[in-house]
């Protein structure tokens, strides 16, 4: 079996990690450096159970150009990033090198976008991915050669097509369509009002896509109920810009090549921030 190819969110793991750890644990400068600690000790142990091929971490914007431009209301809710966090962002690209994981940045695009290209490039060459993300939307990506790898306590879990189905109540390929029907309020994205998760999915299993529930509310002899008909022909282009904003959208690049874990420039790295344990165990790996 080929090694995979690990696809890091890292937004959501340098998050992730700021908010699990205290900002007690501070660098050689005595800036908190908890989020470095935590999002290379969670990559460190992706390494060693899943032997991937190479890492790539992915950065973005905090809010995608087009998705702004579909809903200016999009991630409008979320505060700024905190100051402890700021340093640690800046100094990510040049530690995660260090280790040998090459870092990539989407520009306008978000860092999911990047992990859809980079699982689709890996699928389309006959490789396995490994999308390490807490973003659910991520699970659109889920097939036979791509799972995500989930953050969750008590360690990361394998999300694979059936996992998706279990979780959500649709196919992987459905999730777009999911997110505009029920919404995703850490996005700020509101959904069809009055849907809801179990809802939407209900709709999805019935009708199959968005636009064939939207044809259904419209159809005259429709069997809906007139609440849930009333939520979808309310606004259906704005249900489908939210389906256009939950989509991956496409970026030119090209596959990685193997790069195997550099312990010994990233122990140097690690001490140099002052993250002695770290060092260590890069060392002894």
């Amino acid at each position: 079996m080929p090694a995979p190819l690990l696809a890091v969110d890292t937004p959501s793991l340098l998050y992730r990690a700021f908010f699990a750890l205290p900002k007690s644990i501070k660098g050689a400068d005595g800036k908190p450096v908890n989020a470095l600690l935590g999002a290379a000790n969670m990559l460190l142990q992706a390494v060693a159970d899943f032997k991937p091929r190479a890492v790539v971490c992915c950065f973005g914007a905090e809010a995608g150009a087009y998705r702004v431009k579909a809903f200016p209301a999009y991630h409008a809710d979320r505060p700024p990033m905190p100051a402890e966090l700021e340093h640690q962002w800046a100094l990510a690209p040049e530690f995660l090198a260090a280790c040998g994981w090459s870092s990539l940045d989407a520009g306008d695009l978000e860092a999911d976008d990047l992990l859809g290209q980079l699982a689709k490039l890996e699928s389309e060459a006959g490789g396995k991915t490994l999308i390490f993300s807490g973003d659910r939307d991520m699970f659109q990506c889920a097939s036979k050669q791509v799972a995500v790898l989930y953050p969750a306590r008590g360690g990361p879990q394998l999300i694979g097509p059936a996992e998706v189905s279990e979780r959500s109540g649709v196919e992987p390929h459905q999730i777009p369509d999911l997110i505009a029907l029920r919404g995703d309020p850490s996005d700020g994205i509101p959904g069809a009002k009055g849907i809801g998760e179990k809802g939407a999915a209900q709709l999805l299993e019935e009708f199959g896509s968005l636009e064939a529930v939207l044809a259904e509310a419209e159809d005259a002899a429709s069997e809906m109920t007139p609440r849930t008909r009333a939520a979808l022909v309310a606004d259906p282009q704005l249900l489908r810009a939210f389906k256009q904003m939950a989509t991956l959208q496409p970026i030119k690049l090209k596959r990685p090549k193997d790069v195997a874990l550099d312990a010994v420039r990233g122990a140097a790295a690690a001490r140099k921030l002052g993250m002695n344990r770290l060092a260590e165990r890069l060392e002894q790996a």
